[in-house]
């Protein structure tokens, strides 16, 4: 068995109970969005990246709520800190979870570091955390599809995904990426160059 999960779409993600700032537990299963939950989960107040992704989102929070979507965001961070990044980036809107232990990150395939002193944002990182990833998960608790990285940078555009949503919502596209590659049908080897 590996050390890390690898989620597949169509099947039941794990289950995910974090605090919010402000708010009672938040649990994955009590949530029935219209079309989706998107799981946003970011590094923590030390990243300026997180801080600028986080303020998108915000900003954008109606667009996500008219397409059905539920957006939340969760991170390692300590109660103290999930609600400075609250304060300091103006987030009103969006529901920020703290909290999350390196035991659920494992459960989601998220990739995890170490800190290293002080941050791009001159604060001092935690002593582990997880790397950014997003997930798109259906009201039934499966998973539609995800994007999981290993670095702060390079996260796609808000509008890709708002984009990316529509599509999926109005054409009625089904998940990708759940073959397990190989070919059970005896017709399947003339799809293979012979050149």
């Amino acid at each position: 068995m590996s050390e890390f999960a690898r989620l597949q779409p169509t099947k039941l993600v794990p289950p995910l109970k974090v605090k919010t700032v402000g708010g009672p537990c938040w649990r994955l299963c009590d949530q029935k969005p219209k079309h989706f939950t998107l799981v946003l989960f970011y590094r923590g107040l030390h990243c300026r990246f997180c801080e600028a992704q986080l303020r998108e989102f915000e900003a954008r929070y109606d667009d996500f709520h008219k397409l059905g979507v539920r957006v939340l965001a969760v991170s390692t961070d300590t109660q103290a800190r999930a609600e400075q990044a609250v304060e300091e980036w103006g987030l009103d809107q969006l529901t920020v979870c703290w909290g999350l232990s390196l035991d659920q990150a494992r459960a989601w395939g998220l990739y995890i570091s170490d800190g290293r002193g002080l941050s791009n944002r001159g604060l001092p990182e935690p002593r582990h955390f997880v790397e950014p990833a997003l997930f798109l998960v259906r009201p039934d608790g499966t998973l539609f599809g995800g994007i999981i990285q290993t670095m702060p940078m390079a996260r796609p555009s808000i509008e890709d995904l708002l984009a990316g949503i529509r599509y999926i919502i109005n054409e009625g596209a089904e998940p990708r990426g759940t073959s397990s590659g190989t070919c059970a049908a005896p017709t399947c080897d003339h799809l293979i160059s012979t050149a």
